[in-house]
């Protein structure tokens, strides 16, 4: 690869391919998968990984919301795109571009019900999501037979999947709290089955669901952060490989005395000579204030420079005292040696957070190999 000349996300399809085939893998053959490409596909580039997991034949996408939806299609995404958390204002535009709602709750059911036949659908695929535990979107299993009064006979819509959603299935600690879940989803299916006139097919587990619960794979599974190289757990990240690398470049280095401060706020006064660099990048980029003061680090020459002071807006200082580095030279944020998980940890988050934070004015670089 390229060493940085400026700050850059590279987005490697190589590893993106290597975590798909990985997780593809731990499935049994006739088992579908979605992959989650909402949030610009987890801070990278929605268009650019939609379309490398189209040609991978990855068999449903999945989004947030509608607009996330529509640039795919606008970008000439085929394959079929639910949408997680469809808003009523959204519902024409939904049904214009065939995008799948996932419908929620008795008063969204019944908005995107007059939406397509107003619309003059006929069998429009919907997906009904429940609630098992996660205190969050969906039904609950009181409302299967309002679903079966509403649905049954209603020529515009179809329900084509029921589905949850897993609240700690990355912590085995939770392990009986997840069986719960699990065995209530099975009885909302069992009630699903039994009250509505069609047979939907039903999916659970996102990516930790994948690696601790294989055996409740049902029809589907759902993977986000695993796809990007992430499986909330050391020897499962060891199989993964991340897809977004970010790396900038060295813009200037001081030689700061003992007693001088550094930064905004005079965050850090040197309790002996340093010598710092800094970078062209800061908080408007991702990096937030949390992460000064030496809760993270950077990697510069293979070596560890942790940020000092507090994150300014567009740059960051690092300390390079011991360091043997120069002006121009490139910075790895996080990447392969250094994850976005490690780094985000410093500062008591996720990568999830770090991940999908890293603003839009940074230049994304596709690396197709």
């Amino acid at each position: 690869m390229v060493k940085a000349t400026e700050t850059v996300l590279e987005i490697d399809l190589g590893a993106l391919e290597h975590n798909f085939r990985y997780l593809k893998g731990r499935l049994n053959p006739e088992t579908r998968f979605l992959g989650v490409v909402k949030a610009f596909a987890y801070g990278s580039d929605s268009v650019t990984i939609a379309k490398k997991l189209e040609t991978l034949g990855v068999d449903y996408l999945a989004v947030a919301y509608v607009k996330e939806g529509v640039v795919l299609r606008d970008a000439g995404i085929r394959t079929p795109i639910l949408v997680l958390h469809p808003l009523p204002v959204s519902f024409d535009e939904m049904i214009e571009r065939c995008l799948e709602p996932s419908l929620y709750s008795r008063k969204i059911l019944l908005e995107f019900i007059s939406a397509a036949q107003k619309q003059g659908q006929h069998k429009y695929p919907v997906h009904l999501k429940f609630n098992t535990g996660l205190n969050r979107l969906g039904f609950s299993i009181e409302d299967v037979t309002y679903l079966a009064e509403k649905l049954n006979g209603e020529k515009a819509l179809k329900v084509v999947s029921i589905l949850s959603h897993l609240a700690a299935s990355e912590d085995l600690d939770e392990k009986a709290f997840t069986q719960t879940q699990i065995k209530s989803f099975e009885n909302i299916a069992s009630e699903v089955d039994k009250n509505l006139d069609t047979k939907p097919f039903r999916h659970l587990l996102n990516t930790s669901g994948i690696i601790n619960y294989p055996e409740s794979q049902y029809d589907m599974v759902r993977s986000g952060i695993g796809l990007y190289g992430f499986g909330n757990e050391a020897k499962i990240d060891a199989q993964l490989r991340p897809v977004a690398i970010l790396k900038t470049v060295i813009s200037q280095i001081h030689t700061i005395a003992s007693g001088e401060s550094i930064g905004y706020n005079r965050a850090l006064i040197t309790q002996s000579p340093k010598v710092t660099a800094t970078l062209p990048i800061g908080h408007a980029d991702g990096i937030g204030r949390q992460y000064g003061n030496e809760k993270a680090y950077v990697t510069i020459m293979g070596k560890k420079a942790p940020i000092i002071g507090n994150v300014c807006m567009d740059m960051i200082m690092v300390d390079i005292t011991d360091i043997n580095c120069h002006e121009g030279d490139e910075v790895i944020v996080f990447g392969e040696k250094h994850s976005a998980d490690s780094f985000a940890r410093g500062a008591k988050t996720i990568s999830y957070e770090l991940l999908t934070g890293i603003s839009k004015r940074v230049k994304r670089k596709i690396i197709a190999e």
